[in-house]
This record gives C-alpha cells, structure tokens and sequence, in this order.
C-alpha cells in the first residue's frame, strides 16, 4: 500500500495597470488610501505588511516592488469590504476569485512571507479594533460587501449522500477539460507525480508515479490482471496499465466531462478493448471481481465516517491474493476541509484529510494486509512547481 500525502494550489497571473503612489521607503501619503489602512493593516499583521500592497487609488503599503518577491494588488474597496466582513482566508478568496484583489510575482515566496508574520488577537478597544473603525469612517467602508461570487459552491443534501457527492465533483472536476490540460500538462495526472531524477519533467515523473503503482499491485506479474481505477480522472493510470502491463482495466468517476473525455484518451491509445470507463459511484459496485485497485486521490472525497465502508467494498470486489493501492492525501489527526475555508467553498467542498494511523486501520478492519506505505510528500512539492509553472 502507498499512502501519500497531497496538497494543492495555484496563481491567476494579471498584469496590473496602476501606479504606485508611495515614497522611497514604501511609506503612505497622507492622504491616499494606504494611509487611511496602514494602521489596521500594522495592528492586524503586528509589523508592517512583509509584501508590497498596491490600492486601487495607486497608493501603496510596504516595501518598493524591488524588494518584495510580489505585490498584493487591491483593485477595489469591496475587496476590503469583505474581508472586513469576513475576516479569514474565505474572504479573501472571495475578493481574489471576484477580481477584486489579486498577485503579481512569485506566489510561492509570497506565501512563505505571510506565513511567517505574526497576527495579532482582536479584542475590543484594542489596536487593531480602533484602527478598522477608523479606516471604515475615512474610506466609507461600512455598507455591506456584495453577495459571494457565482463560483462560491453551493452543494445540497446530506454530506457524502449519492447525489451530493456527485454535486461536489462536479464542482470541482466539471470546470472544463480545457483548463485542466493546461495546469496539468499532457499527462492530464491530477496528482502526486514521482521524480526519479532531478532532470525529469512533469510528464516523465507522471509516468514514473503510474508504473510504480503498477509495479506495487503487482501487475507485471501476471498476463491480462483484471484493475479497477476508483476515480479514474481522464484516463491516465487505466491507459497506462493497458499499454504497459496488458491489464483489462475498468474505471470509474462521478465527473462526465472526465469520463468522455477518458473515453477519447483510450480510442485514441487504441485500447478500447482493454480499458471501459464508466460514470458510476463505487458504492454502486456490485459482485464484479479485479485482481488489483487502484484509488489515487479517490479517498479524500469519501470522509472520514464513510472510510471503513469504502474499503469494505473495495475489499468485497478485489479477488483473494489481490492487492490495493490507496494513494491519497494525509493530515495527522486529520482534517475536515471546513465550510468556512477557501478549498472548502471553491475548491473541494466536502473534502476530508484521514489520518494515515487511522486509514491503515481501517484498511485493516476491512480485511487488508497492509504491506507497504511509503510517503512522496517531497516529490508533491515539485508537483505543484510544475502546475504553478503551467499556469504562469
């Protein structure tokens, strides 16, 4: 078995068209909207801000363009409506997804500087309180930001029922096949990739991840094995496994675009009669046997209090001696991607991090042998370089 650990993320790249009013030292004017803010701003962050941040007045906070990695572009005062009326990375998001705030320059630097400042705790009458009902009065920032953008998801039912499920990968995976090319390369690999040496590129690691996991379900081992790839994506590891090994592959997904999309991918490789991509739900599994699964970023969608039940029906549909491969995202303690985060309204609704303790214990519960986890949580990092690169 190898468990894996996976994070994600990305950058809209825009170019912005203002100019900057500070002076040399990146200080305020006086009467710009950067002067207004930078007390807030100050008692938030307990400094200065460690990034340049441009207003929508030209004014600017922080260091010169020359001496940060980036610059935080604000582009609107609904921006600071909303975080103001959602003071957490929801709001935030909300202003970036709307077009309201954006990033120019270096994403992954500019993270790491923000995660080395420290907030300071609001309390009433403290600094930062005060700060913000001052900024509010001199900007006029007291009326209510507008309605969260179209993108927001809003997912119905009960949480990991059949149908919302379905509404939750839809989310995510239906934005457009044409998107996910880009960030994801030819390889169309929405996860880990493996990086046997330091010269390979993406598609080259990609390969690497797929015949590793060949390799650990054993199926070079035997001629024509029966795998089934629980959330398929577009096809990669069930082409993969066809050409290479001879392997009869069934996969599955709850995203359309995905499997069509599959579907061509196969004709195209001329595996139609090893490879058939379904649109199905694997609690829609029934009485088939395979001599080897695999689930590559499938768990995270399951949650946590449905993972005993997942691997009882993987168990239940692998043949005896066969072998599961679950590649997915760990959190120790784990996680539930919450309602009130960015991933959880725009990215993964629904998502869930499990534990590796606690994923091996319930592999074990249904029946597994665990014989095998290995961590790739290094070769993620570059993964994610190669897709911030793809975008950029």
């Amino acid at each position: 078995m190898a468990l894996t650990q996976r994070i994600r993320g990305g950058v809209r790249p825009h170019r912005s068209g203002s100019q900057a009013h500070s002076s040399p030292t990146g200080r305020a004017e006086s009467s710009s909207v950067a002067a207004a803010l930078a007390p807030l701003v100050t008692a938030i962050l307990g400094s200065e801000p460690p990034l340049r941040i441009e207003l929508w007045d030209g004014s600017a906070l922080g260091p010169s363009a020359e001496a940060t990695p980036g610059t935080l572009i604000v582009r609107s005062p609904d921006a600071i409506r909303r975080i103001m009326w959602c003071p957490n990375e929801l709001g935030l998001g909300r202003a970036y997804v709307a077009g309201e705030l954006d990033l120019e320059g270096d994403i992954v630097a500019m993270v790491e500087l923000l995660r080395d400042a420290t907030p300071q705790q609001l309390r009433f009458g403290g600094p930062a309180v005060v700060a913000a009902v001052g900024a509010v009065r001199r900007l006029g920032l007291g009326r209510r930001p507008p309605p969260a953008p179209p993108e927001e998801a809003r997912i119905h039912g009960w949480r990991h029922s059949l149908g919302r499920d379905a509404e939750s990968v839809g989310h995510h995976y239906d934005v457009g096949n044409d998107f996910y090319r880009i960030v994801l390369g030819p390889t169309m690999t929405y996860s880990c990739a493996r990086f046997t040496d330091v010269g390979n590129d993406l598609e080259t690691a990609q390969d690497a991840k797929h015949e590793l996991i060949c390799r650990k379900l054993g199926l070079h081992e035997r001629q024509r094995a029966r795998l089934l790839d629980v959330g398929c994506g577009w096809g990669s590891m069930a082409i993969h496994a066809a050409q290479h090994h001879g392997a009869s592959v069934v996969g599955i997904t709850l995203s359309r675009p995905q499997a069509d999309l599959a579907r061509e991918r196969v004709a195209a490789a001329g595996l139609g009669d090893r490879v058939e991509i379904r649109l199905q739900d694997y609690r829609r599994l029934r009485g088939e046997q395979f001599d080897a699964i695999s689930s590559i970023g499938m768990a995270e969608h399951v949650g946590a209090k449905n993972a005993d039940r997942y691997f009882e029906i993987l168990r239940a549909a692998l043949a005896p001696h066969g072998r599961l491969l679950n590649h997915a995202i760990s959190s120790i303690g784990g996680s539930r991607i919450g309602r009130r985060s960015f991933i959880g309204r725009y990215v993964f609704p629904d998502g869930e991090l499990l534990d590796v303790a606690d994923t091996i214990r319930s592999m074990e519960r249904a029946g597994f042998e665990v014989r095998d986890v290995e961590s790739l949580r290094q070769h993620y990092a570059r993964t994610l370089a190669a897709w911030i690169a793809n975008l950029e």
